[in-house]
Formats: C-alpha cells, structure tokens, sequence
C-alpha cells in the first residue's frame, strides 16, 4: 500500500514539472512570436509620409552636423579627411618651390582654400535644406532599404549640380576675402620658370574649392547618415527611433 502511495506521488510530481515547463516554453514562445507580431505591426504602422519625414530629419541632422563641423576655424584645414590639396595642376609648381625652400608660399594657397570652405559652408545651410526637402514617397521607400548612405548619394545624385551652382557664387565671395587669388599670384610669382610648363589657363580656382567644399559636406553629411542608421543612440528623436528602428 506505501508503495502504491508513493508511486502515485512520483507520477503527480513529474507531470506537474512537464506542465510547468512546459507551460515555461510556451510562454517563451509566445513572448516570441509576440515580439516578431510587434514589429511587423510597427511597420505596418509606419507609413509612406513618415518614412520620407524621417529620412529628410535625418539629412537635415547630417546636414546640420556637417556645417557645424566644417563651418569653423580648421574644419577643412585640420580634417585630413576632408581637407583640400591643391589642384593637381599645381604639384608640379609645389615640387619645384619646394627644391628652392619656397614652398610655404604652396602652404598659404593651400590655406587660403579651406579658411574659404570654412567660411562659405554655413551660408549654403539653405541650399542643402531647399534640396532635401525635394525627396519624393518612392525615393524615400528605395532610400531606407539602401546602404548607410543611400540618402546622401540620393541627395548628391539629384542636388549634387544644382548645389554646386548656388555654392559657387558663395565661394567665390569667400576665396575673394580669405586671400586665396593672392596667394595663388604669389605662388605664380615665385614659381618663375616652372609656371611655364604647367597648364593653368583652365584652371578655376573657385569652382575647384567648391567642389572640394560640396565632397567634404557630402562625406560628413554620409558619416551622420551612417550613425542614425546603425546606432540607435544616434536616433535623438521619436520620428527616427521610429523609422530607422522598424528598418
């Protein structure tokens, strides 16, 4: 009879542990598929007008990003990622000022050029903004699904001449204060017989920091992109948590 008991009492006790495992596992798996329904219902949530208001704040914020760190003293000049060198057709002037101990005269082209970029990055704010907000509904679906920096290659592909355009003048201005056609008449000057075999007639000093000006922007704005993206830390607010969270 104790034994029938005890057997009895060894049979309940292990179907009580299956059933509380197993009760364990489907709440596990409940919690699961529950998680996945969530997400998929985020998405689901997340419609067309909020995924092209995301991805223009996030091109605004890399945008915002760029000019604050570019738009300053030695924001090109001690950014050697972004820093400009002077145009291929003046290395050669540079090797030859060099061999004589002229080559400052090099540097100070060199200089002049980014304390230009520096200065004419925060006026083009404007440009940038008046570009981005032209993204359309389906550039914006394609551009969420892309690479890190599917939104600033959109933004250089579709705005890239156009922003060039409205920098040049706003360079010019800027290269015109910052000394840069001096210093590049002094480097003429000084380079003598060397100028001779350099071909500088095509060469246009403001379109070039312009360009240099517009790379540098692009490659921080694709950095900012890059972050937003990738850390969610970087997501300071409800509408990028949302976008580039349910991504």
């Amino acid at each position: 009879m104790k034994f029938k008991i005890a057997a009895t009492v060894v049979i309940l006790s292990s179907f009580l542990v299956l059933h509380n495992a197993n009760a364990g596992w489907k709440d596990l798996l409940n919690s699961v598929i529950g998680s996945d329904k969530t997400k998929q219902a985020a998405k689901a949530v997340l419609g067309n007008d909020e995924i092209t208001a995301g991805l223009k704040e996030a091109l605004m914020k890399g945008a915002s990003s760029a000019v604050g760190a570019l738009g300053k003293a030695g924001g090109f000049l001690d950014n050697p990622d972004v820093k400009i060198p002077l145009p291929g057709k003046l290395a050669t002037l540079e090797r030859g000022l060099r061999r004589i101990g002229k080559d400052k005269y090099a540097h100070e082209v060199v200089m002049t050029m980014n304390r230009a970029a520096e200065s004419a990055v925060p006026l083009a704010k404007d440009v940038f903004v008046d570009a981005i907000k032209d993204m359309s509904v389906e550039d914006a679906k394609q551009i969420l699904g892309g690479p890190n920096d599917a939104a600033t290659s959109y933004l250089r592909d579709t705005g890239g001449t156009r922003l060039a355009e409205k920098m040049l003048p706003i360079v010019a201005q800027a290269t015109g204060n910052t000394g840069v056609t001096k210093a590049y008449k002094n480097l003429l000057s000084k380079a003598g017989p060397v100028a001779k075999f350099v071909d500088l007639d095509s060469l246009d000093l403001d379109k070039y920091v312009t360009d240099k000006a517009l790379d540098g922007v692009f490659t921080m704005v694709a950095a900012e992109e890059a972050k937003i993206r990738t850390d969610p830390q970087a997501r300071s607010t409800d509408l990028l948590k949302k976008v580039f969270g349910s991504k």
